[in-house]
């Protein structure tokens, strides 16, 4: 699949989600959702180059010569970046979801 197509999946996805969220709150966290997307398709990208290179670098006539693949080191990142940016997101989503009424309730 194309990186553009992996971006708009992923973005339109993040939105749907988002269609029920506070227009405010959806608006602010806009940027977010559009980092998500960006940094799905980067790493759709990385992976494919990844499953014919691999992560490591391996010496042939030394196995315990190793050298780690930038391409790898790049796909972490991104990967440790793309969770936060998806916490964030749900954080935003578990905020704007309403509590279901509490047995407590009928207490106070």
């Amino acid at each position: 699949m194309e990186k553009s197509e992996v971006y708009s999946q992923e973005l339109a996805k993040l939105q749907a989600i988002f269609t029920d969220v506070d227009p405010a709150k959806a608006q602010l966290v806009e940027g977010l959702m559009e980092d998500a997307a960006f940094l799905k398709a980067e790493n759709s990208v990385l992976k494919q180059a990844l499953k014919t290179t691999g992560m490591v670098k391996i010496h042939p006539s030394n196995p315990d010569l190793q050298k780690p693949v930038e391409a790898a080191r790049q796909y972490l990142k991104n990967v440790n970046a793309y969770a936060v940016v998806v916490k964030t997101l749900n954080g935003v989503l578990s905020k704007n979801a309403l509590d279901p009424e509490d047995d407590m309730d009928e207490f106070e």
